[in-house]
């Protein structure tokens, strides 16, 4: 069993690390954070500091939750902009997708019942949500193509105000809680749970599949190769 893991990890991060299929690696990650976003949304215990905004702005715009995604994104890139970081290609492409795979994924009904099971279960959903969007973010940064409109703002927001990464994002994250709870958004114990563990959950699926947040992949040791 352990042999077989193992073998599985190693070819996941051979794919990674090939030349070849850079936008198909680019998707492949944008699909799985979708769907680990949509997982934490179904376990109905909270959202995400973000998806509390793009939910709040979803019930009073009366636009689909991807729709909302997509215009917080396109703002977010703007603003990004006008304080000198550059969107890259990708992250005009992740502005669109992110959204439209949310909006494709909630369209299926899949776990549209988990509100109404026992919070044991949703939490393990809630985890599960976030550990799939600690690798989708792994895979699609490490495409080497630009990181997402977010991303952006961190960074943007750090050099403008010289703060570290760390305060960057907090600070960010707290203005989109705040503004998305009083649009109406859905906060609970689950936001709590997310902001605790995505740290932990990213920088876990960046080590396991060997990139760093600036898209660099790093060799294979002969363990892993084999």
């Amino acid at each position: 069993m352990g042999r077989g893991r193992s073998v599985r990890l190693s070819r996941a991060r051979a794919w990674l690390q090939a030349d070849g299929p850079i936008w198909g690696r680019y998707l492949a990650g944008i699909v799985v954070s979708a769907a680990g976003t949509v997982t934490t949304l179904r376990a109905d215990l909270g959202f995400s500091p973000w998806d509390v905004l793009h939910d709040g702005l979803s019930r009073r715009a009366h636009v689909s939750f991807g729709q909302a995604v997509m215009a917080v994104s396109v703002i977010v890139v703007l603003a990004s902009w006008a304080v000198g970081i550059r969107p890259r290609i990708a992250t005009v492409f992740n502005t669109v997708l992110m959204g439209w795979f949310d909006d494709r994924f909630l369209g299926t009904q899949i776990g549209a019942s988990l509100g109404a099971q026992p919070v044991e279960l949703r939490f393990i959903v809630l985890l599960a949500g976030i550990v799939l969007i600690g690798v989708g973010a792994a895979i699609y940064i490490g495409a080497g193509l630009g990181a997402g409109p977010r991303d952006s703002m961190q960074l943007a927001l750090s050099k403008r105000m010289h703060l570290g990464a760390g305060w960057a994002r907090a600070l960010l994250e707290g203005v989109a809680l705040g503004v998305g709870w009083l649009l109406g958004g859905t906060a609970g114990i689950g936001t709590l749970v997310f902001v605790l563990a995505i740290g932990g959950a990213v920088g876990l699926a960046f080590a396991l599949l060997r990139v760093d947040a600036a898209g660099r992949r790093f060799p294979l040791d002969e363990a892993s190769a084999a």
